[in-house]
């Protein structure tokens, strides 16, 4: 294989949301799986649909989810510029190449007649296609009318006589689209500007893309940018479509549609590498059916071999199941700062110092970081009346009152005040007053957060403190209050 530079080409019109970094996900694993070239380019020429921001946070959402670029607007590199906005000198050198060898030419007709020639299509009297009246100018008129200064556009002159057009898709396998249904296509508008399936050639070409992988969308594109290769001379990209990313109501997603963006799952709480892990899930599957990976072992597993041509759909609950299986993998110092900035201090004061056992305690019941908030009053609960009930059946049972004070009594003289001391603790405490299991574990636990069954009780008395565990059991048994 050829050295493998691959390219994801955003327009600046709005943050990524899951359909479109589908793409930027699949180019990216597949360059890093071959040793290749990641290259981020900006196709920014539509004015009017940019957005201010809008680029910054690309690189922003690109970014955050690991996926480094080699080249791009914002590092330079051997084929730069890296936004179609700034690349004006070379699409216009490369139109003249066409318009000399004979393969686009000049055309005059108005929009009056261009909207003519549709109406005969949408009433059926003929092909709605450009008829290439201005093709059969003679050469003297052509130069004549531009030199005048009529507005012209710029046609791709499609080969005549083209049977069909043949693509070799790394997805679908081998395509033919009926020559006769492509007209000639304009490459240059009039003022100017050059158009989508024309700058994205030139760009492929310059840029040295071995490899196209976008989305099914762009098949319909691929034949009439497959002439304008053939017309420069250059080899075709291997062409790789993926398939329709739908969401759950199974309708395609977009940006108008209400699709997630990268940054609004940030902001929920996802890690970025289970982001990552589900975005490369949506169209293809790992050799050994495994679905919880890390980026490196994407990166080793990954080939367009595995992706399917059926659509994908988006599943918002193994997203969150994928989420949970990524934190459960963090250590509890990379957890601890990662869930810091989701908790609202003023609503849980806790000690920095303290604060690793508090995140340890709750965190099996997290599947983002900013559950975290929720789940911390199982802790803290504040004035509740179930949990008042709860605690005043303890004081009337005397044989649990006595428990209670026992066991603060004990863990006072703890040293150790971490989880796995404070558990066995509790257990020696029972053991010497002949209390075991749930008829242990169940008042004490009650005492402490109000319900018998929430997480390890040593992992709720390291979050809580000596102080206050001690002080809430005595209150509990009637010896000072909640």
């Amino acid at each position: 294989m050829t050295a493998v530079r691959t390219r994801f080409a955003p327009s600046p019109t709005g943050r990524l949301h899951l359909g479109n970094v589908r793409a930027a996900v699949f180019n990216w694993l597949f360059a890093r799986h071959h040793g290749g070239r990641f290259v981020l380019r900006i196709e920014d020429t539509d004015v009017e649909r940019n957005v201010p921001g809008s680029l910054e946070g690309i690189l922003e959402d690109l970014g955050w989810l690991g996926l480094d670029w080699d080249e791009g607007p914002d590092r330079g590199g051997p084929h730069a510029p890296y936004r179609q906005s700034e690349r004006a000198a070379i699409y216009e050198a490369t139109v003249q190449r066409l318009l000399t060898t004979g393969a686009a030419y000049a055309c005059f007709c108005s929009d009056a007649e261009l909207e003519e020639v549709a109406e005969r299509g949408r009433e059926g009297r003929e092909v709605r296609r450009y008829p290439g009246t201005c093709r059969r100018l003679a050469a003297e008129e052509r130069a004549a009318r531009l030199a005048s200064g009529e507005p012209a556009v710029i046609r791709f002159a499609v080969p005549e006589g083209l049977d069909e057009i043949e693509i070799e898709d790394e997805v679908f396998g081998s395509i033919s689209f009926p020559g006769n249904d492509i007209d000639d296509f304009v490459i240059r508008r009039s003022d100017g500007r050059v158009t989508y399936n024309f700058a994205v050639v030139v760009d492929d070409i310059d840029m040295e893309i071995s490899h196209v992988i976008r989305g099914v969308g762009h098949l319909s594109n691929t034949p009439k940018q497959a002439l304008v290769f053939d017309a420069l001379g250059a080899d075709r990209p291997r062409f790789a479509h993926l398939p329709t990313v739908l969401g759950p109501d199974g309708r395609k997603l977009s940006k108008r549609a209400g699709a997630l963006s990268v940054a609004e799952l940030r902001s929920r709480g996802y890690p970025a590498p289970a982001v990552l892990n589900y975005v490369s899930l949506l169209g293809w599957s790992h050799p050994d059916e495994r679905e919880v990976l890390g980026a490196a072992e994407l990166v080793a597993a990954v080939g367009l071999d595995r992706v399917g041509r059926s659509d994908a759909h988006v599943d918002p609950d193994k997203l969150e199941w994928l989420s949970a299986q990524h934190l459960s993998a963090e250590s509890l110092t990379e957890l601890t700062h990662h869930v810091r900035p989701f908790l609202d201090p003023e609503h849980f004061p806790v000690e920095a110092e303290r604060f690793p056992a508090v995140v340890d305690a709750l965190r099996s019941r997290l599947s983002t970081y900013a559950d975290l908030e929720h789940h911390m009053r199982l802790l803290f609960p504040g004035d509740d009346p179930e949990i008042d009930a709860a605690r005043a059946a303890l004081r009337e049972n005397p044989s649990v009152k006595a428990l209670l004070l026992t066991v603060a009594a004990d863990l006072e003289d703890v040293g150790d005040w971490e989880a796995g001391p404070l558990g066995a603790a509790v257990r020696s405490t029972g053991a010497r007053v002949g209390v075991r299991g749930a008829g242990l574990f169940h008042p004490v636990r009650t005492a402490l957060i109000g319900s018998s069954e929430g997480p390890d009780l040593g992992k709720i008395l390291a979050a809580l403190g000596k102080a206050e565990a001690v002080r809430r059991m005595r209150a509990v048994a009637g010896s000072g209050s909640v």
